[in-house]
């Protein structure tokens, strides 16, 4: 096999990217098989151990059915054995699984939680008397600890896949413009494991490589495999304006080898999330159905109870740092400690949001004179300066921590704001919006959201409105609590802050 190495012009693949796809796949698949489990007999041992108190040998229960006496010692092992079996046969360390997005989470979470429902069932059905405690404890504990393992290999993953490792091999095939789209989003989120290492324009591109990159584009649709050959490929994408022919589809994936190469459609639909997509195959034709957003109804009232919930928790839980940054603001510099401003919000009616002043009081009127040393690049709707000089000492210190948000808890609390959502824009800001970004109202702006997460003041204008509009239109709890957890991370690295 020929050691040619194809790079993207930001990412470098080593030599040992030639070994075969099935190799890392696999072991990266025996890694967390080892890791899930070292850490099932971790916290089933440790649990029972805490729970008893005594030896473990010592310990046994007593089935009424069969009446013989069981060490719980091999309850524990059987356990151990059960679980592990229970997340192979859900396929939680398969390759189409881990790595990326919130499936891997989800399939761990569903196959504990109905290995606890069968034990359950059983231990009813034969009147074992297990002890509740020990059972009660291993299984959220044991799950924590899987989801937070999953949650550090997928760290180290997304580390390696940068360097264009632990990556599927990709062979672009679609027309000359979908193929440079295609490349740039793919190179954009590493961490998804996608590396394009090549691309087939059947009809033919003016370049010999992907506008922007060194990756080689070639064709005709004969030279396929022979290319993938050269460059170690298994997966070959397929653009939706690839111009193929059915037949030309059904020789393409019989050209591929079983269990080795993959092949991939990329349909022409962005900034859709998955929950929305269902597949349904139609006599052979594989249909694709696309919800539209709801914005009502029961997910709107659990989103309006996780706001209350929450918020009304992290004011009892912060009630000592608030005193401690209106200490901070009081005796700093002279002037209010809140500051109050309009914002607009939820369908564009306007409110009054709360912040600790972080800015001289002449602040407005100083604004002026700064607006042209906007700093963030490319951006000319939003104001945002590295080096504000209204910008207090105890000022710059709350903003790299974002403690001058901490009065929006009670934005939320009484409904003008969630926790999570959309940047919350100025009046003069909205007068400047194009049609489409007028979508952001749909929802309640919050404290944090896609742009606090996704760079903050580094973003683009328009990365701004990509990341909300994809928030508006795929909104969900369990999306509102990854981001929540991301935001704690992205505060802490106080990038973009200031």
């Amino acid at each position: 096999m020929s050691e040619r190495s194809v790079q993207n012009e930001t990412t470098a693949a080593p030599e040992s990217q030639t070994r075969s796809s099935r190799d890392w796949r696999d072991s990266y698949a025996l890694r967390l098989r080892l890791t899930d489990l070292f850490i099932l007999v971790c916290v089933v041992f440790g649990v029972q151990t805490m729970w008893f108190g005594r030896t473990v040998s010592d310990v046994q229960f007593r089935g009424s059915l069969t009446d013989v006496a069981v060490n719980y010692t091999v309850i524990s092992v059987l356990l151990i054995a059960a679980w592990m079996l229970i997340l192979g046969i859900y396929g939680s360390r398969g390759h189409r699984v881990v790595g990326t997005g919130s499936q891997e989470y989800r399939v761990i979470a569903g196959a504990t939680m109905r290995l606890f429902g069968l034990v359950a069932l059983v231990a009813y059905l034969f009147q074992i008397d297990l002890a509740r405690g020990y059972i009660l404890i291993a299984f959220p504990v044991g799950m924590t600890a899987l989801l937070f393992s999953r949650w550090t290999w997928r760290q180290w993953l997304n580390r390696h896949r940068a360097r264009g490792e632990y990556s599927s091999r990709v062979v672009l095939i679609g027309s000359p413009d979908s193929v440079a789209l295609l490349t740039e989003e793919l190179a954009r989120k590493s961490a998804a494991g996608y590396l394009v290492v090549g691309a087939c324009v059947p009809r033919g591109f003016a370049s010999a490589t992907v506008p922007g990159t060194a990756i080689p584009v070639f064709g005709p649709m004969s030279e396929l495999q022979a290319f993938m050959s050269a460059n170690d490929a298994d997966t070959v994408i397929v653009t939706s304006n690839a111009e193929l022919s059915p037949q030309g589809m059904r020789e393409l994936s019989w050209s591929l080898e079983p269990g080795r190469q993959h092949l991939v459609v990329a349909p022409n639909l962005t900034g859709i999330g998955g929950p929305r997509i269902h597949a349904r195959p139609v006599s052979g034709l594989p249909l694709i159905h696309v919800e539209t957003p709801r914005y009502e109804g029961s997910k709107l009232f659990a989103k309006r109870a996780f706001d209350i919930v929450i918020s009304s928790l992290l004011i009892v839980l912060l009630c000592v740092p608030l005193a401690v940054v209106v200490l901070v603001v009081r005796f700093s510099t002279p002037g209010p400690i809140v500051f109050r401003q309009k914002r607009v919000g939820l369908n564009g009616q306007i409110f009054t949001m709360l912040k600790f002043r972080s800015m001289v009081t002449h602040a407005e009127a100083l604004l002026g004179g700064l607006q042209k040393q906007n700093r963030t690049d490319g951006n000319a709707v939003l104001f945002k300066m590295k080096n504000d000089p209204r910008v207090t000492p105890a000022g710059r210190i709350l903003r790299r921590f974002s403690l001058d948000e901490l009065p929006q808890l009670f934005n939320v609390l009484g409904g003008s704001m969630s926790l999570v959502g959309p940047r919350p824009p100025l009046e003069r800001e909205v007068s400047e919006y194009e049609k489409h970004v007028h979508r952001r109202f749909l929802v309640k702006p919050g404290i944090t959201g896609p742009w606090q997460v996704g760079g903050r003041s580094n973003l683009s204008w328009e990365d701004t409105v990509r990341l909300d509009l994809y928030y508006v239109e795929n909104w969900s709890i369990m999306g509102d609590i990854v981001i929540l957890w991301r935001t704690a991370n992205a505060v802490l690295a106080r990038e973009g802050a200031f």
